[in-house]
């Protein structure tokens, strides 16, 4: 293939022979499930394993055992995991098995893999939320998203990294694409999981854009989605108001039946969704006449993209034709990233004030940073940013009865190198995240150094499963 000018690398697909063409065309999802057996049971698709697992194709063993061979060999570099033990995870895959051969009905994710972000409790596993205070923290219960796991049949693998409870200061993990490079955060160990294919799945969180951006770094599929959606209960607080359990995955299909698998009513967390939930399989395949209308906020901060970037979201918009809308003068969104910092500034020093009286000489510079600038924030300023975040809920509200997503970058670009010591930008995060919305990063584009760019795709509160349609018809019609 002739060499691409710079800021020219955009959007590719791999055709059949596994030629790469140009710009303007995605990797195409996978939707058969017949893989030949010779082929690396890493590679396979969670929606393929599940399959191949109820139909006796393949053994959740032998699956297990392949991303344990996997984690083996690549995660000395990666770093992916804090706490990982084999045989146990061969345990459950045993189990997994035996009921599968003595006739026991099984759930949608029976004997997949699964790695958990290390703020969420396990009753089994130590929860040690990134911190030296924490370490080998063992907890007498499991999260209620655990419960719900189990319930599907998966397999925890084990927990993954995370910066510090959730926070700026980064994990040791790198990036699977380039190990001198960010994985972001604070989901970095999910991602990058997922990523170098060790796992099919695993689950994060998000208070600002700490799925989004690392799936976005990562080059996989991440979603947040709607608040209450997914219960928060037994999963570490940084902020009652904006934390959120999202997931990663490596195809729209894989997401959808992580989420799906996930969400249930949990009266415990006072957010819960108290009513039925969108079922995204529906949306991944949808065969109905579909074509969305989405929207393209111009923003201030879009200053903050890359070049590489910019360049490649220019061609995207330019390529989805007339179902793109661009959208000027929306201050009231705008100023919503600042209301976003108060009430994430004010929260996590509530959430972590006893902590820092008793171990701060272990947290770090970027956590005390955070508790000061919370001692600036009175509850009148905290009150009105509650405020305006439930005007920010009534705007888009209105705005989605127009339009059926909303299009934006997921990162300001490329992954970081790591020297940088940052995870990363949210602004084209947090938004979404303030306003509770459901928010999916597709890896469509591909930047200078070779690395993904995501392509973030923002639906209504409460319509997933029409997001997932959504991005569903974006990635084909691509």
């Amino acid at each position: 293939m002739d060499a691409q000018p710079r800021h020219c690398h955009s959007l590719r697909v791999h055709d059949v022979k596994g030629e790469e063409h140009q710009t303007l065309l995605i990797k195409a999802p996978v939707r058969s499930s017949n893989i030949l057996m010779t082929q690396d049971l890493c590679e396979l698709s969670a929606v393929q394993a599940v399959e191949q697992i109820r139909n006796g194709i393949i053994t959740s063993q032998a699956l297990v055992s392949a991303c344990l061979t996997r984690i083996a060999d690549t995660d000395d570099v990666i770093k992916a995991w804090t706490w990982i033990d084999p045989d146990y995870a061969l345990v459950q895959a045993k189990e997994a098995d035996r009921l599968s051969q003595t006739g026991y009905a099984t759930g949608p994710l029976h004997g997949v893999p699964v790695g958990l972000k290390d703020i969420i409790d396990t009753k089994d596993m130590p929860t040690q939320c990134g911190s030296p205070i924490m370490e080998n923290h063992q907890p007498a219960t499991d999260a209620r998203l655990v419960e719900q796991l189990r319930k599907a049949g998966a397999v925890i693998m084990g927990k993954t990294a995370t910066t510090e409870f959730a926070y700026m200061h980064p994990s040791e993990t790198t990036n699977p694409h380039d190990a001198s490079r960010s994985p972001a955060g604070s989901s970095s160990g999910s991602a990058a999981a997922v990523a170098a294919r060790q796992v099919p799945l695993a689950v994060g969180t998000q208070t600002g854009g700490s799925v989004i951006r690392p799936a976005s770094f990562c080059g996989v599929y991440g979603m947040k989605p709607s608040r209450g959606l997914v219960s928060r209960t037994g999963v570490f607080r940084t902020s009652r108001s904006l934390d959120h359990v999202g997931g990663f995955a490596n195809s729209i299909g894989d997401i959808s039946l992580l989420i799906d698998a996930l969400g249930c009513y949990d009266p415990s967390d006072p957010d819960s969704l108290a009513h039925s939930r969108p079922n995204l399989l529906n949306g991944v395949d949808d065969e109905t006449a579909f074509v969305p209308d989405i929207a393209w906020f111009d923003f201030s901060f879009h200053d903050r993209l890359k070049d590489d970037a910019r360049a490649g979201f220019v061609l995207l918009i330019d390529a989805l034709g007339p179902r793109m809308k661009r959208i000027s003068n929306v201050p009231q969104v705008a100023n919503l990233i600042d209301v976003h910092k108060i009430i994430y500034d004010y929260e996590l020093a509530q959430n972590m004030n006893e902590m820092a009286a008793t171990h701060g000489q272990l947290l770090s510079e970027e956590m005390h940073a955070a508790i000061q600038r919370s001692t600036a924030i009175g509850q009148d300023q905290y009150e009105d940013a509650i405020a305006l975040k439930e005007n920010a809920n009534a705007f888009f509200q209105g705005h989605f009865g127009n339009y059926d997503a909303i299009l934006a970058p997921s990162a300001v670009g490329e992954a970081l190198p790591l020297s940088t010591g940052s995870t990363g930008d949210s602004v084209f995060c947090t938004i979404w995240t303030l306003a509770g919305l459901p928010a999916l990063t597709l890896p469509l584009l591909v930047g200078d150094n070779n690395l993904p760019i995501g392509v973030q795709l923002i639906g209504a509160a409460g319509q997933d499963d029409q997001l997932i349609r959504t991005a569903s018809w974006v990635q084909n019609a691509l």
